[in-house]
């Protein structure tokens, strides 16, 4: 499995061994709309993604063939609770230079829940109003900041996000 947002510091599933690594052709990206664990319809939050384009640093996760059912089924149900993300198999690259085939969830740009490239301060405002079944966006974006940089991966818009200040009165965010 190749985590890149909160599977990294949340994965919810048992795991044989962890290992930092990349993969080619996508992105991490704040570009989903979150209805569920991080917003409502009404409300929406937003919350990473894997988009195509570029390479994304994360973590690369081994489990155990006795294990693999039913993380996968666990997986499905967290992560495809509105279908925005597509499950695929990928070729991850640990750190220390074994490639290996990874379990992600690729963001489906054709959903309605897919938000693309948003300004900094639209994201902004989304996270400051999102909530969910699983907390607040705020605590979203901090931690996956937060384990980003334990691990050595800095996310300069992450950074600036995790870090928000106070909406103004005309309802504008600065974004520091």
């Amino acid at each position: 499995m190749f985590g890149y947002g909160s599977l990294m510091w949340r994965p919810g599933f048992d795991f044989e061994e962890q290992h930092l690594a990349y993969v080619q052709g996508y992105h991490r990206s704040l570009c989903v709309f979150s209805h569920v664990h991080r917003g409502t319809p009404d409300r929406p939050g937003i919350v990473l993604g894997l988009d195509r384009g570029g390479s994304c640093r994360g973590v690369a996760f081994r489990i155990s063939a006795l294990r693999r059912f039913v993380t996968l089924e666990y997986l499905r149900a967290r992560e495809q609770v509105t279908a925005v993300y597509r499950e695929t198999f990928l070729t991850a690259t640990l750190d220390h230079g074994e490639k290996v085939a990874c379990a992600a969830y690729i963001v489906d740009r054709k959903h309605h829940q897919y938000a693309g490239r948003l300004p900094e301060t639209e994201l902004a405002r989304l996270i400051l109003q999102g909530h969910g079944i699983s907390g607040k966006n705020t605590d979203y974006v901090t931690a996956t900041n937060q384990h980003l940089l334990a691990v050595g991966v800095k996310d300069p818009v992450l950074a600036r996000l995790s870090n928000l200040s106070s909406t103004s009165a005309s309802g504008h965010v600065t974004v520091p």
